[in-house]
């Protein structure tokens, strides 16, 4: 079993390399291509974890479905596109989404449903998570009153940057914020009630949106586990970290290694890969209620 650490080649055809994710540009739509590359700390690692770009693919295929809300997914099948004749499109298939080409939002739609993270650790100083007024007393990882909207910048290189909801407003007009923020809010309760259902805690999620002429949209990936906190919720106890759905098991490794975060990083360990990848196919799994496998 191999990960595919760089998406297929498709010479000709313009292409931007994110950490995780290729876009290839077809013109009025857009081929999103999701490899099996981690990141960790802000750095890819030299390590990949085998079938998690399909794995990705395949939840967010199953909430474009399940979600009523406009979304930008056309078709999974990749050769709907005009693809270079020496494409390979088994390497393609399975990990990747024919979508619509949007304008897209400068805002990353962040919501939290619990304390977690970085909005712990602003909680334990000030009683608030991006600048939101919290309640006093709360643990970590407590659910939260009710969900709240956190943006932040959408930065091309380096970190995200926390937006208050009045500079969104000045970013992108106050009409298009509220209804970004009342969607980001729906769209997470709705996908969370659900999950919890399946027995995951989705904890916090982001989400980017695209306009198409007037039409705001859902865009990239969602409530995945790469874009989200995912819990066991039959192992959750607040008032301290919890276990999860995603690659924790990297960090944690991570963490444990003489690793200075500032040079190449080391290559991943079989089990620690072994282990990432079927937390990855559980969350799948969980959620759709269907087995997963590959060709």
């Amino acid at each position: 079993m191999t990960s595919t650490l760089l998406s297929t080649d498709l010479p000709g055809v313009p292409v931007r390399h994110g950490k995780v994710r290729d876009i290839y540009d077809f013109g009025d739509r857009l081929l999103l291509v999701a490899t099996d590359r981690i990141s960790a700390f802000d750095f890819v690692l030299p390590t990949g974890i085998p079938d998690k770009g399909r794995v990705l693919t395949k939840i967010s295929e199953f909430w474009f479905d399940k979600l009523d809300v406009p979304h930008h997914l056309l078709s999974m099948d990749v050769t709907t596109l005009p693809l270079p004749a020496d494409a390979d499109v088994e390497a393609l298939d399975g990990r990747s989404m024919v979508v619509r080409k949007t304008n897209v939002v400068p805002v990353e739609c962040v919501v939290r449903g619990y304390l977690s993270g970085s909005g712990w650790k602003e909680y334990q100083k000030r009683g608030t998570v991006c600048g939101v007024e919290l309640p006093a007393g709360l643990r970590e990882s407590d659910r939260l009153p009710e969900p709240i909207f956190t943006p932040t910048t959408k930065a091309d290189q380096g970190h995200d940057l926390p937006m208050t909801f009045a500079e969104v407003e000045t970013a992108i007009g106050h009409e298009r914020a509220a209804q970004l923020r009342d969607l980001s809010l729906d769209i997470y309760r709705r996908g969370a009630e659900y999950a919890l259902t399946q027995g995951i805690i989705i904890a916090d999620t982001k989400f980017e949106f695209g306009v198409d002429g007037d039409e705001l949209i859902l865009i990239d990936e969602v409530l995945t586990p790469d874009s989200s906190r995912f819990w066991p919720e039959d192992q959750f106890e607040a008032g301290h970290g919890q276990p999860s759905f995603d690659k924790q098991f990297v960090r944690d490794w991570l963490l444990q290694t003489d690793w200075d975060r500032d040079s190449t990083p080391p290559e991943l360990p079989d089990d620690v890969v072994a282990k990432t990848r079927e937390k990855y196919i559980e969350a799948y799994e969980r959620l759709s209620q269907r087995f997963f496998a590959w060709k």
